[in-house]
């Protein structure tokens, strides 16, 4: 820990690049030619920049018998229009690094067989996007097609399942008092960011630039080195800005491919932007699953035994298995006898990807489901069935919590929302024509971390410049990362400037999974510490200096002044100290890598939910949300609400709006844009508030961190359901919940 004073690390500071974001300055990908300077170099506009269209196919499965590009070909500014016919062979060489699956990724344009309905088939480059866009919608394509399957009802599973077991759980379930069995089912979700996917690419010999939305510039550099078969080192891609992903911008997808190749065939800079409806099925979503519960307790609520079998879509030519989607069934509740099998469905799909709270928030509904159906039949209330069964370690590994502060979040939790007024009774609570409902559900989430770099660098005039490859999807890593170097360095937040998005600066982790603020954080915060010690030690060996002789240890730097620590008025400030010394700057290299830990790292919460029921016609609105979080120290409560209440408005959607239609007859997505794939607006979003338990977490990272960014989606889907059965009576097992379910 930094014995740095703390003045920015903890306070509600706004954005620091709110400015540019609201005044239409902050760049992103789409916005090219002209980009805006993200290292010390100023990047020229692009010149010559000419526009591509995907033409994806029309059916899910088959081969392309013959494609006519001659009425596209001859329309004014139509450069080319390539596609398996004529397309280079590429490389696609191994790719250990990036966040590719088992199977075979997606080779555009490499053969004539189609495995979903929107695969790319073809590519139109032209002067402008009008003219790409309309020799798009002339390109003809036959097929030979066969009939698809992408029903995960109707297909069997493939491959050898996921597994885990401890204890017999088949002879505790024979054995116990009370013995539930449900299934429950969750609809394909997108994620809909607001910032389509979009990608410039400019050649300059055998070296490629890439402007992309991404969130880990070194995804889409590994993936095209290894596609193309060039060196890594040859790319450079630059990603400031990206206007919200929630997963779905970690994978580098074909359409980033497609765009280098498009480059490279022209000799020009190319610009790819993905449509609205091509986003559900050019990149990835979170999959459908069939979750089948059953449990055993003593009439006591106390859990002896639970199974867990998962059946969940992925992708014919490649295996996507959500991490984390075991994990809570195994250690959330004390239950000494646990069995669970996740088998994969292969489908004529495009592959899935994660998205906000993956796996976490895909087993939560139903486990919490399951465990609020256990209260109801026994007559225990919800909060005290969970406190009845909360472990005192993890029980899948047998290590110690290095915090778990869940009891405190169902107290706060419990009193704040008016918990104690509830009538425990099912539909027996009106608002005129309303059957007024509330319920509650348990969060987790794994803290992750990882290595990473910082460059620090200290100028002659008091400011300071910070660099990390990271991202900032939308969670304020920008801002984040100024505070934890303000607080470091002794310095104010204006005079700290923070940079990231940009192969050419140092390493950082993928920016997802809640890992940036403990790992990019530590980083950060190791290379402030180095440069803070360096400037330090130039004062107290400096004879001139008013700080010469001092014990390093005694000197400390507030508002970018040097000072003894119990007399503030010997010292210098930094501009002073580096202008006597000739020194322009002083620069140093954070890192970090997280240590093997004993202890079990979670992030908790308790996410309470009012629902207001239509009676006559199954309307479901939720009137009131609150989410007591465990997620370690709060570097920015401001940033923290914006990511609680984002998150509660993302599972708003998940319980009653959002689910990907297909056609199974083929395979097609009906409602590919969001006039028909429903998300929630200002009428579906009620009061929504969070709380933060205090403490840190200094097992998991030096800042105390455990991160917030996907626990604060994982329980609200599960809240909602069970509180619309306590409004209604009626149990339902199926996400989104509709009014025809309730009828």
């Amino acid at each position: 820990m930094s014995t740095q004073p703390q003045a920015a690390v903890g306070a509600p500071l706004s954005r620091v690049d709110g400015r540019l974001k609201v005044t239409g300055q902050a760049e992103y990908a789409a916005d090219l030619p002209h980009a805006r300077t993200t290292s010390r170099e100023t990047t020229p506009m692009l010149e010559g920049v000419v526009h591509a269209v995907v033409v994806d196919s029309s059916i899910a499965l088959g081969r392309i018998t013959g494609i006519d590009t001659r009425a596209a070909e001859t329309q004014p500014g139509v450069l080319k229009v390539i596609h398996h016919r004529n397309a280079p062979k590429l490389p696609y060489g191994p790719n250990p690094g990036s966040l590719n699956l088992p199977g075979e990724r997606l080779r555009v344009f490499q053969d004539d067989q189609v495995r979903f309905h929107g695969q790319p088939v073809a590519v139109v480059v032209a002067t402008t996007l009008e003219a790409a866009q309309h020799a798009a919608s002339l390109v003809k394509i036959d097929y030979d097609a066969e009939q698809p399957a992408t029903d995960l009802a109707e297909a069997p599973a493939a491959g050898e399942p996921r597994t885990y077991a401890r204890g017999d759980a088949e002879a505790a379930l024979r054995d116990a008092a009370v013995r539930l069995e449900m299934t429950y089912r969750t609809a394909r979700n997108h994620h809909n960011a607001m910032e389509l996917h979009a990608t410039v690419a400019h050649w300059d010999g055998d070296r490629l630039t890439l402007w992309d939305k991404t969130q880990w510039v070194q995804s889409p550099r590994d993936e095209l080195a290894a596609n193309f078969g060039i060196p890594a080192d040859n790319i450079r891609v630059i990603s400031p800005f990206v206007g919200g992903a929630f997963g779905n911008a970690a994978r580098a997808w074909p359409h980033i491919t497609v765009a280098a190749l498009a480059a490279r065939e022209m000799g020009r800079p190319v610009k790819l932007v993905l449509t609205r409806r091509q986003l559900y099925f050019g990149v990835g979503y979170r999959p459908s699953y069939e979750y089948t519960v059953r449990l055993g307790s003593d009439r006591r609520g106390r859990l002896s035994a639970m199974t867990h079998d998962l059946r969940a879509e992925t992708s014919r030519y490649e295996t996507f298995a959500e991490r984390g989607v075991l994990a809570p069934g195994q250690m959330l509740y004390t239950t000494p006898n646990v069995s669970q099998t996740h088998r994969t469905v292969p489908l004529d799909v495009n592959t899935p990807t994660p998205m906000r709270g993956p796996g976490y928030s895909s087993a939560a509904f139903p486990i919490e489901s399951a465990v609020d159906e256990l209260a109801a039949e026994l007559g225990i209330d919800p909060i005290e069935l969970r406190q009845r069964n909360e472990p005192d370690n993890d029980q899948s590994s047998g290590r110690p919590f290095s915090t778990r502060r869940l009891r405190e979040c169902y107290t706060v939790g419990a009193r704040e929302f008016g918990w104690d007024r509830r009538d425990p009774r099912p539909r027996s609570t009106r608002d005129g024509d309303w059957l007024i409902g509330t319920g509650m559900a348990t969060a987790l989430y794994d803290t992750l971390r990882a290595p990473g770099q910082a460059r620090v660098r200290l100028d002659d005039d008091g400011t300071a410049l910070v660099e990390s490859s990271t991202s900032d999807m939308g969670p304020g890593t920008y801002t984040s990362q100024t505070q934890v170097a303000a607080d470091a360095l002794g310095l104010a937040v204006r005079n700290v400037t923070f940079r990231l998005g940009d192969t050419s600066m140092p390493t950082a982790p993928l920016h997802g999974g809640s890992l940036t603020m403990a790992s990019v954080g530590s980083t950060v915060l190791d290379g402030c510490d180095k440069l803070r010690q360096q400037a330090i030690e130039l004062a107290v060996g400096d004879s001139r200096s008013p700080l010469y002789g001092v014990d390093a240890g005694d000197v400390v730097v507030r508002g970018g002044r040097l000072h003894v620590k119990d007399n503030p008025a010997r010292g210098e400030t930094y501009r002073q100290l580096l202008t006597r010394n000739k020194r322009e700057y002083l620069e140093a290299m954070g890192s970090w890598t997280p240590a093997q830990s004993r202890f079990s790292m979670y992030a908790y919460g308790a996410v309470f939910a009012e629902v207001g029921v239509d009676a006559r016609l199954g309307l479901v609105r939720v009137r009131r949300m609150l989410g007591v979080f465990d997620a370690g120290r709060i570097i920015s409560p401001k940033l923290a609400d914006s990511q609680a209440i984002g998150a509660m408005v993302g599972g708003i959607g998940m319980a009653l709006l959002e689910h990907t239609v297909t056609d199974h007859r083929d395979g097609r997505i009906v409602n590919a844009n969001l006039a028909d794939y429903l998300v929630p607006v200002n009428a579906d979003v009620p009061d929504l508030k969070a709380i933060y338990v205090d403490g840190r977490d200094d097992e998991a990272d030096p800042l105390g961190v455990k991160g917030l960014g996907e626990v604060v989606l994982v329980g609200v889907a599960p809240a909602i359901a069970n509180a619309v059965f306590h409004a209604t009576g009626r149990r339902v097992r199926e996400l989104p919940i509709t009014a025809e379910s309730l009828l």
